[in-house]
């Protein structure tokens, strides 16, 4: 048992005299609160899994906690009770309620929500942001007012067989009633539909009514961006899984694409990906808020794609961090999305995304928040064509995980990149061993090598794999050593005297990395080789002809 998003545990001083820490413990609460609920559990330290085994709690303790917890939270629910572990010690398990339609908050006037196993404040922005977002996170389970028996026949009999023929689910549930399997899906209660319910199995006049039901939008574009094909799903006939189908199959662009070659043979490369296709409309499904109004858009450019959603990231989700953060919206209906392979496990179909983009030598999507919308680009055109191949030999030779693909392509389509350009490309956290941990056994596999140490690391793909590959990229001055790149500043500084470091990137190469040019620069003048005039941004550079 460790510290999650759900979870979070305390030595059991912090509620026991003098050390007892009454604010921090509310602070916690408030977190778990704004955030889907948690548990708390209060002598059981940090790093470790069970209380001491002689540890015993005075019997009037949960009490007390609850009545200071009251003191020091606002709209804030909590279960107190004494355990028992395997080992015979005793803690105190502290049940944390969700607040699903008001805020908590410290009685001081703070307000924080849980980020993974992290207690955050709110900051005004997001405290709005999760007034909005508040009836949402109740919308699935509310009763509506449709009965169970006024179900669509159909839609019932396709859900039983999509939930039969899944290898997700257990053959516990495979084997529920009806009204079981509604209730296990949280699709009916007390006899009436809920609004997840309706909106899966519900007929299309029910469907209709609810607030609100998604409506999506094609929208083809040509180069000069004049809209030349429309296409809409607005009826309310069609549930998730059918707009999915529907999207994938009715618009006849996601058949294009390029032959690439790939040796002897050639690999048919779709403009745009079917997994890339399906999990970004899973994901504008999945997670829009479907307590706001507006459409979903998918907008087909000459050399674009972008899927724009209603509704902002979750609180905790930002553009930069949507690769890595796990945070489900309508979690009740991301569950029926994955049973019935709909969508991957949570967090890992963004990781799906990228692998297959970077695998065909694409660029990786393109997150955007917006005022009232999130919007996610793809691009269209191949970047380097024999990355295809080269991805390709590398796949038959090792059994590649995701983040070893996504790692590999992206140095790929670099040549060569460096330790904080590849975290800068994959927005990864400023965490050590972190590249480390998305390279995987690529160094060891000798797929990929590295020159330099800590941040100024670069990564390449070794030159040796590269030529049992065949690999035809451009020859470029990326991984140009250090001392061929002070001779192509010397040359250039004797021609073109007192150049600013911009000048000299632009003449000598700009596919060499700034920094790179910087370093050497500031050696070549260390050693007495240049001397500079100017400040700043301003500053010159020419040769030290001093004898």
């Amino acid at each position: 048992m460790k510290e999650t998003q759900y979870i979070e545990k305390k030595k059991l001083d912090v509620v026991l005299g003098k050390t007892a820490n009454w604010k921090e413990l509310a602070k916690d609460c408030v977190c778990f609160a704004n955030s889907r609920g948690g548990v708390i559990f209060i002598g059981i330290a940090n790093g470790e899994t069970l209380p001491p085994a002689v540890q015993i709690i005075e019997k009037d303790l949960p009490f007390r906690i609850k009545k200071r917890l009251a003191e020091n939270s606002v709209n804030v629910g909590v279960n107190v009770s004494i355990k028992t572990a395997a080992n015979g010690g005793e803690y105190i398990e502290v049940e944390v309620l969700f607040s699903a339609s008001t805020i908590a908050a410290t009685t001081d006037g703070k307000y924080y929500y849980r980020n993974d196993d992290t207690c955050m404040p709110l900051l005004p922005d997001e405290l709005s942001r999760l007034f909005t977002d508040k009836p949402s996170f109740i919308w699935e389970t509310r009763k509506s007012k449709v009965p169970v028996a006024a179900t669509d026949p159909a839609k019932l009999l396709a859900f039983q067989q999509d939930i039969q023929q899944s290898t997700r689910v257990s053959q516990h549930i495979k084997q529920k009633s009806v009204d079981e399997l509604l209730d296990h899906y949280f699709f009916a209660e007390d006899g009436v539909l809920t609004n997840l319910g309706v909106l899966w199995l519900g007929k299309r006049t029910d469907r209709a009514r609810l607030l609100y039901a998604p409506t999506i939008h094609f929208l083809k574009f040509d180069e000069r961006e004049q809209k030349v094909n429309k296409l809409l799903w607005e009826d309310h006939s069609l549930n998730p899984k059918e707009l999915l189908e529907a999207i994938w199959t009715e618009i006849p662009d996601w058949k294009e694409g390029v032959d690439v070659a790939d040796g002897m043979f050639r690999k048919f490369v779709p403009n745009y990906e079917e997994e890339v296709i399906r999990e970004l409309m899973a994901n504008a499904l999945v997670h829009r808020p479907y307590t706001t109004r507006g459409d979903i858009f998918i907008n087909l450019y000459a050399d674009r794609l972008e899927v724009v959603n209603p509704g902002l990231f979750p609180i905790g989700v930002t553009p930069a961090n949507v690769l890595h953060k796990n945070l489900r919206r309508n979690p009740y209906l991301a569950q029926v999305f994955y049973d019935l392979h709909l969508m991957d496990k949570e967090g890992s179909g963004i990781d799906k995304m990228y692998q297959v983009l970077l695998s065909n030598a694409k660029q990786a999507p393109i997150p955007y928040q917006g005022d009232d919308y999130v919007q996610f680009t793809i691009q269209k055109c191949i970047s380097k064509p024999d990355i295809v191949s080269l991805i390709n030999r590398a796949t038959a030779e090792f059994a590649l995980n995701t983040k070893e693909l996504i790692s590999l392509g992206l140095i790929a389509q670099h040549n060569s990149i460096s330790a904080i350009g590849f975290s800068k490309e994959l927005n990864l956290p400023d965490t050590s061993n972190v590249v480390n941990y998305w390279l995987g056994r690529l160094l060891d596999f000798g797929l990929v090598v590295s020159k330099g140490k800590t941040k100024g690391t670069e990564y390449l793909v070794n030159p040796e794999f590269l030529k049992k590959a065949r690999f035809k990229g451009k020859t470029n001055l990326k991984r140009i050593e250090n001392h061929r790149l002070e001779e192509l500043i010397y040359q250039d500084l004797n021609i073109y005297d007192d150049s600013l470091i911009k000048d000299i990137h632009k003449r000598i190469g700009e596919e060499i990395p700034l920094r790179k040019i910087k370093f050497m620069i500031d050696k070549m003048d260390g050693a007495g080789k240049l001397k500079k005039s100017g400040a700043n941004r301003w500053t010159k550079y020419a040769l030290n002809k001093k004898p």
